[in-house]
């Protein structure tokens, strides 16, 4: 039986959400075409390396998830397939959940961000889905968790639209530790570990 493919890079799962909300991701190489689309593309596209966008969705087509066609102006036409359709399941932002371990590796994962207040929107569902995931809020902007969550933390940072302003760091110590190891059950992980 064939292993199912699991995407985990959130830009290829925003990229692939991106086609199946019904937009049209244009991929020319005609200088007059590129600077069309750049104009009509959302803002976020504009940062994104082509040759990382291509390579996707070289990729994207190879797994058969989407298929495309050449305009006679040079424009792509994406599509996504059934298979696609699929695999964009697996990215529902309500399911995310984060993976906590059988023993610690001993690392606090410290999330914080300063998001203007034009962002407030998602300022408030960044903080709602950190609070939903496990992590303990250590300040108004400062979250706090033991256990691995890059990836889940970048799509939630694409989803909201919020990179810039959001920073993840890996601590080996923190003060007054105990209440958190507490709060998180790993007191009783650590006396269990030799």
């Amino acid at each position: 039986m064939k292993k199912k493919r699991v995407i985990k890079s959130p830009v290829k799962q925003k990229i692939l959400l991106m086609i199946a909300s019904g937009i049209m991701l244009g991929l020319t190489r005609s200088p007059r075409q590129y600077f069309k689309i750049v104009k009509t593309t959302a803002k976020m596209w504009r940062f994104i390396d082509r040759n990382y966008l291509y390579q996707s969705i070289k990729e994207f087509k190879n797994d058969r998830l989407v298929s495309y066609r050449e305009k006679p102006d040079g424009e792509i036409e994406l599509v996504l397939t059934e298979h696609g359709r699929q695999m964009i399941l697996n990215f529902d932002l309500e399911k995310l959940k984060l993976q906590p371990t059988k023993s610690w590796d001993r690392k606090w994962r410290i999330v914080i961000f300063d998001i203007p207040e034009k962002k407030r929107a998602a300022r408030d569902a960044l903080r709602n889905k950190l609070k939903e995931l496990g992590f303990c809020e250590l300040q108004h902007s400062v979250f706090i968790c033991p256990y691995s969550c890059e990836d889940e933390i970048n799509f939630i940072n694409e989803v909201f639209e919020t990179r810039q302003y959001v920073r993840l760091m890996e601590v080996d110590r923190i003060s007054n530790e105990a209440e958190l190891l507490i709060k998180f059950g790993l007191n009783k992980k650590l006396k269990s570990q030799p």
